[in-house]
């Protein structure tokens, strides 16, 4: 360390000082072994320093390290065998667990008392009376020290905030993927609504489905879409793609590649939103059951069956399917996979067997067609329609089933900034529902007590947390940098395993569950496992940025349209679908 800096870290010090007890010190202990016999220039540089600075350096020689808390017996026995090597003992009462220090002060002083010493502070050792070590400031500076002792305290005590934030953020976190793992898997091994709906799923048990797209300039995916649906071989199916003003050449693609399958009616609107166009197809629907699909989303065989299986229990009034993500092209939606697998999809599976899961995805989801139009459709108030409704219908009483054998794959955006925009307008969908829903907060059973707290908690609130824990954590560590710089590598491991510690056992909670959930997922892609440690950096960052910028956004009254994501058409079935 340089001598202006040397400089600065002492008047600093002293500043705090003064401010603190209101008196300036005149000595001086040099740190770690430059208080010993310093002889290398990095350690003579502070003396002289402190020297120029009028302080009295203090040194010692009898250093029994007691900060490597080797006992209390080693502790005193060091310390009475270096008797002969100076008048001062270096003993810690900081910087970590000194239990062992103080339980060592009673033996040492009476044995020191037993030969003969008497103990005294320092200032009588150099010849300084109490006033000469610690001169009193005058009433004059007051003022100044009342402004230095509350600067001092606010930097402390935002350092303080930002590591509370770091242990509340890791233990919320950690604790979450434990729970939602446990319940995770007990659905996977009982599998609530499956074994009624495989009862019921013969051929006067299938109720009549009506598949509603809706559309906004899809004309480059909607025909696979269609066509995915039409392969699926279910009994009285019927598709009802709703172009919902667009600009291009929707409707005229489904005509023409699909139109001669009599279970396939398009359907033509102004423009009014994805809720608009899902409302126009249910109210025209015939079938029992409305399932709806995003219009870049293809069905895996058997999907129909699978989602409207757990309707055959009459307590049962929506189904969420398992979304996946079908175009892993590149590192983005590759994460967002793992996303799907690891956060969304674990979340139904646990919150299924509570009855509170919050959202029938967009993408594939059953809904009863009477309970629908009951509602009042889906709502063109908020930007999550899909998570609005199913709210609804949990106040209301109905059971909301899982359906993880119901595969989708929908195309997920291919870069960070169509990433972020995508989940700004989920964010701010979810702040839009959970704010309406609000009344049933701390009310009604799991959904009150779980669903709704998680989602204003985990979702909303979290976002504002981790990158406080995030700063942290890099503070931390540019911390360790400069340790490293000014005392060597030694000290600097100290603070480095202190940081680590709790960093790498929250990640390895959030990889464990990542695995169990990955296996949980019959079929999955099993090289998406060490993602799950990458995009904690970068990906979660995006994530948490969007939910920022949609609370702000609520906050100041704007609101978004159906701002729909442009589609590549790169979703492909995996060659098992």
């Amino acid at each position: 360390m340089g001598p202006r800096l040397t400089q600065f870290e002492l008047s600093a010090t002293e500043r705090l000082i003064e401010a603190v007890v209101n008196r300036r010190t005149t000595l001086f202990r040099p740190p770690y072994f430059g208080d010993a016999e310093p002889t290398t220039a990095d350690e003579l540089g502070p003396i002289a320093v402190a020297q120029d600075l009028g302080y009295v350096t203090v040194g010692l020689r009898d250093d029994p390290s007691d900060w490597l808390e080797p006992g209390v017996d080693t502790i005193v026995r060091r310390s009475l065998a270096q008797l002969d090597r100076g008048n001062v003992i270096l003993l810690h009462d900081g910087g970590g667990n000194r239990a062992q220090t103080v339980a060592a002060l009673g033996p040492l002083i009476d044995s020191l008392r037993a030969r003969g010493y008497r103990l005294t502070t320092v200032s009588e050792l150099a010849g300084l009376t109490r006033d000469e070590a610690m001169t009193p400031l005058p009433p004059s500076t007051a003022l100044r020290r009342f402004v230095e002792l509350t600067s001092f305290s606010l930097v402390g005590w935002f350092e303080l905030g930002l590591r509370a934030v770091f242990l509340l953020a890791m233990a919320l976190g950690a604790l979450r993927l434990v729970f939602l793992l446990a319940l995770a898997m007990r659905q996977r091994r009982l599998r609530p609504f499956a074994r009624r709906g495989a009862d019921g799923a013969g051929a006067a048990g299938r109720p009549t489905v009506s598949v509603v797209v809706p559309a906004y300039n899809e004309e480059g995916v909607i025909a696979r879409t269609v066509q995915s649906l039409l392969s699926q071989g279910y009994p009285d199916l019927e598709i009802l793609v709703v172009d919902d003003g667009s600009t291009d050449r929707t409707a005229a693609v489904v005509t023409e590649t699909c139109g001669h399958h009599s279970c396939v009616r398009v359907f033509s609107k102004p423009n009014g939103g994805k809720a608009s166009a899902l409302n126009f197809g249910a109210a025209r629907a015939t079938g029992e059951v409305v399932v709806a699909v995003d219009a870049d989303t293809l069905f895996a065989p058997g999907a129909i069956a699978a989602l409207v299986a757990p309707l055959a229990d009459r307590r049962v009034g929506a189904v969420a399917g398992n979304a996946k993500v079908g175009n892993r092209i590149n590192l983005v939606t590759r994460w967002q996979a793992v996303e799907y697998i690891t956060s969304q999809n674990l979340d139904r599976r646990a919150f299924s067997l509570l009855n509170c899961i919050t959202v029938v995805p967009g993408a594939i989801g059953a809904w009863r067609r009477s309970l629908v139009l009951a509602a009042g459709g889906f709502s063109e108030q908020t930007l999550a329609e899909d998570q609005d409704l199913t709210l609804t219908l949990l106040e209301r009483g109905w059971r909301i089933a899982y359906a993880d054998h119901a595969v989708a794959y929908t195309e997920a955006p291919d870069t960070l900034r169509g990433l972020s925009g995508q989940r700004f307008r989920w964010s701010f969908g979810t702040l839009q529902c959970a704010w309406k829903h609000r009344g049933t907060l701390f009310r009604s059973r799991a959904l009150g007590w779980v669903a709704l707290p998680n989602v204003w908690i985990f979702q909303l609130a979290f976002p504002f947390l981790a990158p406080a824990a995030d700063l942290l954590f890099g503070w931390s560590l540019l911390t360790v940098y400069v340790n490293k710089l000014q005392h060597g590598t030694e000290y600097a491991m100290q603070s480095l395993e202190q940081v680590l510690a709790f960093y790498v056992a929250f990640l390895a909670v959030d990889w464990l569950a990542g695995i169990a959930a990955l296996l949980m997922e019959k079929g999955e892609e099993k090289g998406l496992a060490w993602l799950v440690l990458l995009q904690r950096f970068v990906y979660r960052q995006v994530l948490y940025w969007a939910v920022v910028k949609a609370v702000i956004a609520a906050g100041q009254g704007r609101a978004r349209g159906w701002g729909k994501l442009a589609r590549k058409g790169t979703v492909e079935l995996p060659k098992a679908a």
